[in-house]
């Protein structure tokens, strides 16, 4: 029972640190953007940084679930999902942070679940309760309130960085659907490391096709920044939130994934010198509490 209780408590420290880590990305975009880095060139650093320790584990992982017949659309779906998840989720949240702040960000983009729901209502025909139905609109009234206070504040430009971040929440939301059933066949370290390889070869190509900036033009902070982004925003809060749903189950990791629009305007407060109001911040309330009963709400279905 000890030995429970201290796994118990040390995936829930694994899951918050991951969190947090995983919410500073959005900070250290918007420090990027105060070197005059575009968007292309520093999701290109990400990616490069990033890339060598996804090839690592896909190299490490590549016995995981042999035993499980893998065909060839299968790695179709992962291209394609490494494609819509990662690459097209990625590209349209660094565009978005360009228009809007940090902590809009990140309350905007925890709007996934919901669009998780209404995927799979549509798609795969699953029934909504009334209790999501009611949390959703919860959290989208929220969303409402904490927008429509900051165009209020920032003019029309909140709408164009918004719906770029809406259009990365439901890119994202699309690869989580899609994806479920493919993660059972390669694993989740192994499917992860193969999507984030495609999505890495997607901004190389990208980049290559369209860009004419020199990637080595920029001050020694955008990279260092690109760096930070990769690895402490990226590949190791993805280890950090794998082992902790591992540890606590991924109806408990979805409550404590609560504070990470709350650490997130933390950092931009501290870093960026970001504020909200305090419309904005009852409307970030809200949303997290209508995630959190959309969450715990669907956990109890599947049980």
């Amino acid at each position: 029972m000890k030995q429970t209780t201290k796994t118990f408590i040390y995936g829930i420290v694994l899951g918050i640190l991951g969190i947090v880590l995983f919410s500073s990305k959005a900070v250290m975009v918007k420090l990027a953007y105060q070197y005059k880095v575009d968007v292309i060139s520093l999701l290109l650093l990400r990616m490069l940084f990033s890339f060598p320790f996804y090839v690592a584990i896909a190299y490490l992982y590549r016995n995981k679930n042999s035993d499980i017949a893998i065909k060839n659309k299968d790695y179709v779906w992962v291209v394609f999902f490494g494609f819509v998840g990662y690459y097209l989720a990625s590209y349209f949240d660094f565009i978005g942070l360009t228009y809007i702040k940090a902590s809009l960000e990140r309350i905007i983009l925890f709007l996934y679940p919901t669009m998780v729901i209404l995927l799979n209502r549509f798609f795969l025909k699953q029934p909504i309760t009334k209790i999501q139905a009611g949390a959703i609109a919860l959290t989208y009234l929220g969303i409402v309130i904490a927008f429509w206070d900051e165009v209020a504040i920032s003019g029309n430009d909140t709408y164009i960085g918004g719906i770029f971040i809406l259009l990365s929440a439901i890119t994202y939301a699309s690869y989580l659907v899609g994806s479920g059933w493919l993660i059972p066949k390669f694993g989740v370290m192994k499917f992860t490391a193969y999507a984030m390889i495609i999505s890495c070869v997607c901004v190389f190509i990208h980049y290559s096709i369209i860009s004419q900036v020199d990637l080595f033009s920029f001050s020694w902070e955008v990279y260092f920044i690109g760096f930070l982004i990769a690895v402490f925003a990226t590949v190791i809060p993805s280890f950090l939130v794998s082992a902790s749903i591992k540890m606590i189950s991924s109806s408990n990791f979805a409550i404590i994934a609560g504070i990470g629009p709350i650490s997130t305007i933390i950092l931009a407060s501290v870093f960026l010198n970001e504020s909200l109001t305090l419309l904005q911040f009852f409307g970030a309330l809200v949303v997290i509490g209508g995630i959190l009963l959309v969450s715990s709400n669907k956990s109890k279905v599947k049980e």
